[in-house]
């Protein structure tokens, strides 16, 4: 049977993305971004609480997702499903998607005033930060294609020497000792990091959901305490914000230790919550799935876009600004994605099935 929990779980996370990037206009650290306005600690405080596990969460649903798609697929399937479904996706995004969000960037942080075809040769040559706010090369949202492609495909390896050196991998450890699984993360976070984004920490991920989270022991016993564990998450992620942005001091210490456990305890949480509350089909939630990927490819060029366009008109409206931007972003996106959808030419660029609409 379909755990249509890992479906909705994953298109309610990539929604928070739309809100999520708007509010990086205004972050409170002064991290560059493709706009960026002035820092504002409470637009700020929506960023820090779903930094620490939103994106972490769908690594381990992404893991979940391979261990019953390798019991459809050989691993030479699997692979020719994520060449199509995540490397060529990750090419036209950075090579079509990417220099229009690094040249807006250009002008607006910069008063860059060349034009667009101009500023294309830069984006390929220019390589600093990686952010593109300064009109450089920048990933942007693809990151998360390009290590999950790569993720992927070291998971096969994985899985393959586990199993050739028989290691038993089915019902891996009692509950109490998956909540210690989230103990390692910190070790990993600087290990193969690009733009604080570690490789080693989300393969790590990946391979949890692969193998802790697909036992239906588990997942049980996080449903059973799905909401205790949410609410010691959510207690602990609140810490974690005010800590990092309205203490006014710096716990540097605490904040790692808030920040992992925040981590940890929601994706936990959340499993648990899904397969409770989340675990059903319908016109929504089928239209949503397969819609979810197309959100994620396009929402942020318009994110950016709809920020520039609204700044030159109303200046610095923060509020205005804010839920504009949100608004037409979403309304734009889903446009994109039933155009999209539709154009067998344009499925194939950004890893759709033509016939799944």
């Amino acid at each position: 049977m379909r755990k249509h929990y890992i479906d909705n779980l994953r298109w309610l996370i990539l929604l928070i993305l739309i809100p999520y990037h708007t509010a990086m206009a205004w972050n409170a650290w002064e991290e560059p971004n493709y706009i960026f306005f002035h820092g504002n600690r409470l637009i700020s405080s929506f960023i820090v609480f779903f930094s620490s596990f939103f994106m972490p969460l769908l690594f381990v649903l992404a893991g979940i997702s391979t261990k019953y798609a390798l019991q459809k697929r050989t691993s030479k399937e699997y692979t020719i499903e994520r060449i199509k479904r995540l490397l060529v996706p990750f090419v036209f995004g950075t090579i079509l998607l990417m220099p229009i969000m690094s040249y807006i960037a250009h002008r607006f942080n910069y008063s860059y005033s060349g034009g667009f075809l101009e500023h294309y040769k830069i984006f390929f040559t220019k390589f600093t930060d990686l952010t593109g706010a300064d009109g450089g090369f920048s990933l942007g949202q693809f990151w998360f294609l390009l290590y999950l492609f790569i993720i992927s495909i070291l998971a096969v390896g994985i899985i393959k020497l586990f199993k050739k050196f028989g290691k038993k991998t089915e019902k891996l450890t009692p509950f109490w000792l998956v909540l210690l699984l989230g103990l390692p993360l910190p070790l990993f976070s600087d290990m193969l990091s690009i733009g604080g984004k570690s490789l080693v920490e989300y393969t790590y991920l990946f391979m949890l959901g692969y193998y802790v989270f697909t036992d239906e022991n588990v997942v049980d016993k996080a449903e059973k305490n799905c909401w205790t564990l949410l609410v010691v998450g959510l207690v602990v992620t609140i810490l974690n914000v005010y800590l990092f942005l309205w203490s006014g001091k710096e716990y540097d210490v605490l904040n790692t230790i808030t920040k992992y456990v925040s981590e940890w305890v929601m994706i936990i949480a959340l499993i648990g919550f899904g397969k409770r509350y989340l675990n059903f089909s319908g016109k929504v939630s089928n239209y949503m799935n397969k819609r979810s990927f197309l959100v994620y490819i396009y929402h942020f060029i318009w994110v950016v876009l709809f920020q520039y366009i609204l700044h030159g008109m109303i200046g610095n409206h923060t509020l205005v600004l804010f839920v504009g931007t949100v608004i037409l972003s979403y309304l734009i996106t889903f446009v994109c994605c039933e155009i999209s959808i539709r154009i067998p030419f344009l499925c194939f660029l950004t890893g759709k099935n033509s016939s799944e609409k």
